[in-house]
């Protein structure tokens, strides 16, 4: 009993060396094309809808919500910045855990991460295949039939468009992380591009008078509208998963989810300002006051709504780009640490990825795309994204407190308050979530925990280590 409690509680830096016949990754990426992944995951369509859903919250001080809920995200992400600069795997939390907390509760983070990457990349491809029937409507006139547009529960029989969406990011990966991170900096710059379109027309529109009655609920609903926006920040970690093919990753990696914080959080509240200025506040009790309905309301003209649609199309196809990218080079760390099959963490001799298991983890996300409504799969993907938030700002204090001279490239600063602030910050809002979602999630973890004990254990590379390994910085 106590050998088995020393070795689910072992620590090691995963993502050991591959056999002398298996190739490497391969280091691609830099900081602008690292950037590019953290911003592609960050900025999806949570931007384009989220005003209508804080805004009733908070009113006009909405904009003090985007604040708060960039500086719960920036607290978490100085975190990672710290701990990627120390251990720049591709595990993201799922490496940092194991690195500090041990093996089983790494498994239990990398169940987390499954929830945060694969189940969020089936629903945003749910979302997609709504945004582009109305692109369709608007431009042609046409829609794909519900049948083949919705899944079984809601009204459809199977949801192809999110299939095909997945296909697509599937054989992209697939073909090159190099060929992948050009293609998503190429859509980054483009949502990038609309989000500016809508701050330069929405300004136009300008009123002072919308920010008169600035704070209609208080305190309470500055708060309650910052828990709202806050999951338009849950991609920042999404750098963290690059490790293994990031070029200087010590350096690269903190640099890159800076930029990521710095640029999301600029265009977050530029464009609150903005759809404020041009929007009253009571206007945003409907539907309909997304922004393509500021940017019409400014315009009287109807192609903002076009525009906007094909945005948000763009954005998906990103944001499901990077999340399946995090979610295959999640489960290639923990398949190094024999953690999950092997497979994982074959790697193509000719496109220097790991094809394998790209392709079964793009079937099994196109499976629950295909065949599950949007609201079912997105009611986990919060609490698995917060716990891994959480264990990130545990890491760093274990880190420090364990190996206090050992060096590291970044550090986060104002220690140890930042990382306190970021668990605090990182609770208040996990109180907030459905009793429902919680008991779903600790089942999760259970499932998670049975699969260790069954599989995992019996797999792991640390089984014959002689003895635990000590907190080390890889070489890059």
């Amino acid at each position: 009993m106590s050998s088995l409690l020393q070795q689910i509680f072992r620590r090691s830096v995963p993502g050991a060396p591959q056999s002398s016949g298996q190739p490497a990754l391969a280091r691609t990426m830099g900081t602008f094309q690292l950037s590019m992944l953290g911003i592609g995951a960050t900025v999806g369509t949570g931007i384009f809808i989220v005003l209508s859903q804080a805004v009733p919250v908070a009113g006009p001080a909405v904009i003090w919500s985007f604040v708060i809920a960039a500086v719960v995200a920036g607290l978490t992400a100085l975190c990672y910045a710290e701990m990627a600069s120390v251990i720049p795997a591709s595990g993201s939390s799922y490496s940092y855990a194991y690195a500090t907390l041990g093996e089983l509760p790494a498994m239990a983070v990398g169940a987390c991460l499954l929830l945060e990457y694969g189940v969020s990349g089936a629903a945003v491809a749910v979302g997609w295949s709504e945004y582009l029937n109305q692109a369709l409507d608007n431009l042609f006139g046409i829609r794909i039939p519900e049948a083949l547009s919705a899944a079984p529960e809601a009204g459809g029989v199977v949801n192809v468009p999110a299939i095909v969406l997945i296909a697509m990011c599937t054989a992209l990966l697939v073909r090159g992380v190099n060929e992948s991170a050009k293609a998503n900096a190429v859509m980054v710059l483009v949502k990038i591009a609309v989000l500016i379109m809508f701050i330069v027309i929405g300004v136009t529109g300008w009123n002072q008078d919308h920010f008169a009655n600035f704070a209609p609920m208080g305190a309470a609903g500055i708060t309650g509208a910052a828990g709202i926006i806050f999951f338009s920040y849950i991609g920042l970690d999404a750098v963290s998963t690059a490790g293994d093919e990031a070029k200087n990753p010590a350096r690269t990696m903190p640099l890159a989810i800076i930029i990521t914080l710095a640029v999301v959080t600029a265009l977050y509240i530029a464009v609150a300002v903005v759809a404020i200025g041009a929007q009253d506040a009571a206007a945003f009790e409907g539907q309909e006051a997304g922004l393509a309905a500021i940017l019409q309301s400014v315009t009287n003209a109807s192609w903002p709504g076009t525009v906007l649609a094909l945005a948000a199309i763009v954005s998906i196809f990103s944001v499901t780009l990077v999340v399946l990218y995090g979610q295959t080079r999640i489960f290639f760390a923990m398949s190094s640490d024999g953690l999950v099959p092997k497979v994982f963490s074959r790697i193509n001799t000719k496109t220097r990825t790991p094809a394998a298991g790209t392709i079964i983890t793009g079937a099994a996300v196109a499976m629950l795309a295909g065949l599950l409504p949007i609201n079912f799969l997105a009611e986990m993907t919060s609490i698995g994204t917060l716990v891994a938030f959480i264990v990130v700002s545990v890491a760093v204090m274990i880190r420090r407190s364990r190996a206090p001279h050992q060096p590291a490239p970044f550090k986060v600063p104002l220690y140890p308050v930042v990382p306190i602030l970021s668990i605090l910050g990182c609770l208040w809002i996990v109180k907030d979530l459905r009793p429902v979602t919680l008991i779903a999630f600790v089942i999760w973890i259970l499932l998670a925990t049975v699969f260790y004990f069954t599989y995992s254990v019996r797999h792991s590379r640390l089984r014959t280590a002689p003895k635990e390994e000590p907190v080390v910085v890889p070489s890059s």
